[in-house]
């Protein structure tokens, strides 16, 4: 158990036996030691779960408060609490980085985390201890990237990293609690814009805009819903013509620089239904445009090389590199459709999305969408794509009218 000391009093010993005194009542005798009036006066003594001594200093009439320190770390200890004060002297940039350390990211994620990091958190941060670290400070860096105009979508993400970065050192015991979490801190959310598909024309004007050698990046995605990267990785070696299937089995992406093969986004393989049309369409452009062997490490730069023949490559028969590719290709195509003024929504993934309505017009299920789409949860499709639903109005009137019509009505 452990004990307060009164740095500025102490009992007193009789100046001839040595003995310690005590009054009529049987109380000690106190006089001022040397150390009176110098410092902090009361002194917390205690053993941490490790047995180490530890220590915790108050000033003169806060005796209350060392009594209330000194309960609380017994209680702690007893419930496995218990949190060093001194452990959250570790700066945050240190933490942070301890963080990133630990998860198990994908290369091309981890670097994004990392930049964000360093652009976003540290910069704010980095001369604050982890155990300094406020609900007000982070109520105030929230306005901080406001204030930098930061995007509500991004404030979302870096403060989920905060949140994490937080609640890894409280996990580790560096702080007692996570202060992002506190009440009154005003969580950043995003304000969900429906989504707005294209419509066919404008998918045909963007498909008649493109060089020929490029139209597969509308008709690919348009037709089996592939994501960006997917399209630049998409192989008719892919396409299982007995079951008219498309298995989507990797990526191009970028890892430190360097174009890298990778599997889908999360790691989520499928497979797609393949129209005769589309693939029709594809096999005429591997006649003009013969496939081209492309060999790329495997997930990262160290990683195994893979041989792909790919479908499409850019000019110099080399994979595409997204940016490279916006510019020289997207751009000067939605131009030329007459999209003067493009937005974010006016990306190669406006045709995923058009694919997504095509389906659900048709009276294809979320779930089966969510499948195709390489959704992780049918749940996060259904509020993507609600909005989209053909209305049942009509097919709720007529199974109704059916239903009177062979019984109820007769009654």
């Amino acid at each position: 158990m452990g004990h307060i000391q009164d740095r500025w009093y102490r009992q007193a010993r009789n100046p001839e036996t040595g003995r310690l005194l005590f009054n009529e009542k049987g109380k000690p005798v106190m006089e001022r030691s040397e150390l009176y009036g110098v410092g902090l006066r009361y002194k917390v003594r205690y053993l941490d779960p490790d047995n180490n001594e530890r220590s915790k200093s108050f000033a003169d009439k806060q005796k209350k408060r060392a009594e209330d320190f000194l309960i609380e770390v017994e209680s702690d200890k007893r419930e496995g609490k218990y949190v060093d004060p001194q452990a959250g002297r570790v700066l945050f940039p240190v933490v942070a980085d301890r963080w990133v350390a630990a998860q198990t990211f994908d290369h091309t994620t981890r670097e994004r985390v990392i930049s964000r990091l360093a652009n976003h958190l540290k910069p704010f941060f980095k001369a604050k201890t982890i155990g300094a670290v406020k609900p007000s400070d982070v109520q105030a860096w929230l306005r901080w990237l406001q204030d930098r105009g930061v995007s509500e979508r991004s404030r979302v993400l870096y403060f989920t990293h905060l949140v994490s970065v937080l609640s890894f050192a409280k996990e580790d015991k560096l702080i007692v609690s996570n202060p992002a979490q506190a009440s009154s801190v005003t969580r950043p959310r995003v304000n969900q814009r429906q989504v707005q598909p294209w419509r066919p024309e404008r998918a045909q004007a963007v498909l008649n805009a493109l060089p020929v050698r490029f139209k597969p990046v509308v008709r690919i995605p348009a037709g089996i819903g592939l994501r960006q990267g997917e399209v630049f990785g998409f192989s008719l070696d892919d396409v299982d013509r007995e079951r008219n299937i498309a298995q989507i089995e990797r990526q191009v992406r970028i890892v430190d620089n360097v174009l890298c093969f990778a599997p889908p986004k999360r790691g989520k393989t499928r497979e797609v239904p393949i129209g005769g049309e589309l693939l029709s369409a594809l096999d005429d452009y591997a006649e003009q445009f013969p496939a081209t062997e492309i060999t790329l490490p495997w997930v990262h730069p160290q990683g195994k090389p893979v041989t792909v023949k790919l479908l499409m490559v850019d000019y110099d028969g080399l994979p595409f590199r997204r940016g490279g590719f916006r510019l020289s290709v997207w751009l000067p195509a939605l131009k030329k459709a007459g999209i003067e003024k493009p937005t974010r929504a006016d990306g190669m993934h406006a045709l995923r999305h058009l694919y997504a309505s095509v389906l659900l017009d048709a009276g294809e299920s979320i779930k089966a969408l969510s499948s195709y789409l390489g959704h992780s949860d049918p749940g996060f499709t259904l509020r993507v794509y609600t909005h989209l639903l053909p209305t049942s109005h009509e097919r709720t009137r007529k199974a109704v009218d059916a239903l009177f019509r062979d019984g109820l009505a007769a009654a």
